[in-house]
């Protein structure tokens, strides 16, 4: 079965979710340019978008929609030669209209489990709990027929135990998208021994049609993404209670927020990401990877704690974010949450007194923005900031350079540990997968 043949008949499991409706959509779009291929016309090609929730379809089916309109009128010159030979689509406008039938047709949303039983290749994007992963994708393998190969969006949970727990016989790799799927340019790739080469094929050229970076990742839990996030974030909780009680904790969570993110020129500080991510999501997946991994506590007491107020974070429908160990207005940060008594502090009542503890920035300091989005002298920047930093004998420095050393390290040890192959894949994983403007291993900071 060649690569045409197999994206014929497809799964999503899990579709109408965050990560599902994105891998839907880039494969949808790249089924739907396979079908309008001239050797190809008369060919059938479904797509079954599989949820539990008939609402969350319904809402899928109108997301869809909307983003294949978007698809379509940056394609615009290549939809003109495809449809050369239909006088009656002239308008651009018509073009995009009849590109957005083309792929919803292809699309079936459903809620049964049966409608990928026909298919050749699915996409599971489903709870990241093993033991229903386990129980879908064997009930699917044990009643096809047609011997279909699996790919998990698992973040954490290791490809092997999900091979050999739903018996799927090396049908399975982990192919862990990015959120959000149809934006981000990472792929990591996780393969285990029993995958045929004729699969690994298939998921690079797969990946290299969507135009995405593809990173390998050995099969440890939590691979390299989360593998440094996990531990990058409980440095970040452990600096901030060692900082109690000094000062509050709200205030110390703050502080080492505008640390990880202004001193170490990230997208978000390390409680804003945790809050992105989901408190709950995050907490799990420290869960996952605990039982690998019996020299580290890979937990944290603070999170629990939170859990337990009913404080998750994560995201709302429309993308917005939820209150979480911050409260969010038009998502700007405007409080801190105070564990002990689950109400927030207003970041303004502090902010002055703590930045005044912190000390000067160094003057060659940019802003993330600044520093990621410049394509010529971006190494020379980051040189001078950091020759600064690493020079200042402020409060604010001296926890930044803590920071920036634990990062390394734990890079470091992704690499010692056989978690990643090389130096260069964890530090591609961190700027393209968390969009950070230099990789953790790196000469900065020594």
């Amino acid at each position: 079965m060649n690569y045409e043949e197999r994206l014929q008949n497809v799964s999503v499991l899990g579709a109408a979710g965050k990560m599902g409706s994105g891998i839907l959509l880039l494969t949808a779009v790249e089924m739907a340019d396979l079908s309008l291929k001239p050797e190809n016309k008369g060919k059938a090609y479904c797509l079954n978008a599989i949820d539990v929730s008939p609402q969350g379809l319904a809402g899928l089916m109108g997301y869809l929609r909307s983003q294949v309109r978007k698809i379509a009128e940056k394609k615009m010159v290549w939809l003109r030669k495809v449809f050369a030979d239909r006088s009656d689509l002239i308008e651009n406008g018509e073009i995009v209209d009849e590109y957005i039938f083309h792929v919803m047709n292809i699309v079936r949303p459903v809620t049964t489990i049966e409608s990928a039983y026909e298919s050749t290749l699915i996409f599971e994007a489903i709870i990241e709990n093993r033991d229903i992963k386990n129980k879908i994708l064997s009930q699917i393998y044990q009643k096809s027929g047609k011997s279909p190969w699996f790919f998990t969006n698992t973040s954490s949970i290791p490809i092997n135990e999900l091979n050999k727990g739903a018996g799927l016989e090396g049908n399975i790799l982990g192919f862990h998208f990015y959120n959000p799927p149809a934006v981000q340019r990472l792929v990591e790739l996780i393969t285990i021994p029993d995958n045929s080469p004729e699969m690994v094929e298939f998921a690079n050229t797969y990946a290299k049609n969507l135009k995405k970076i593809v990173v390998p990742s050995n099969d440890f839990a939590g691979f390299i993404g989360n593998g440094h996030f996990m531990r990058d974030a409980l440095h970040g909780i452990s600096e901030a209670e060692s900082l109690v009680p000094e000062i509050t904790m709200g205030e110390a969570i703050y502080t080492i927020n505008k640390i990880s993110q202004d001193y170490l020129i990230r997208p978000m500080g390390i409680f804003q990401l945790i809050d992105y991510v989901g408190i709950d999501v995050v907490r799990f997946i420290m869960q996952v990877m605990h039982p690998y991994q019996p020299s580290e506590d890979l937990h944290s007491d603070l999170l629990d704690k939170l859990m337990e107020m009913g404080v998750k974070g994560g995201q709302n429908s429309d993308g917005s974010q939820k209150d979480g160990i911050f409260r969010y207005q038009k998502g700007k940060v405007v409080a801190v949450i105070n564990p002990s008594d689950n109400t927030y502090t207003d970041i303004a009542t502090f902010s002055d007194r703590c930045d005044a503890k912190l000390g000067p920035m160094p003057a060659a300091h940019k802003p993330w923005k600044v520093v990621n989005f410049t394509r010529k002298g971006k190494e020379e920047m980051l040189t001078a900031y950091f020759n600064e930093l690493k020079n200042s004998d402020a409060y604010g420095a001296a926890l930044a350079k803590k920071y920036l050393k634990k990062s390394k390290e734990i890079g470091e040890y992704l690499v010692a540990s056989g978690v990643a192959k090389s130096p260069d894949d964890v530090n591609m994983v961190m700027l393209t997968g968390f969009y950070h403007a230099y990789g953790p291993i790196n000469n900065y900071i020594s």
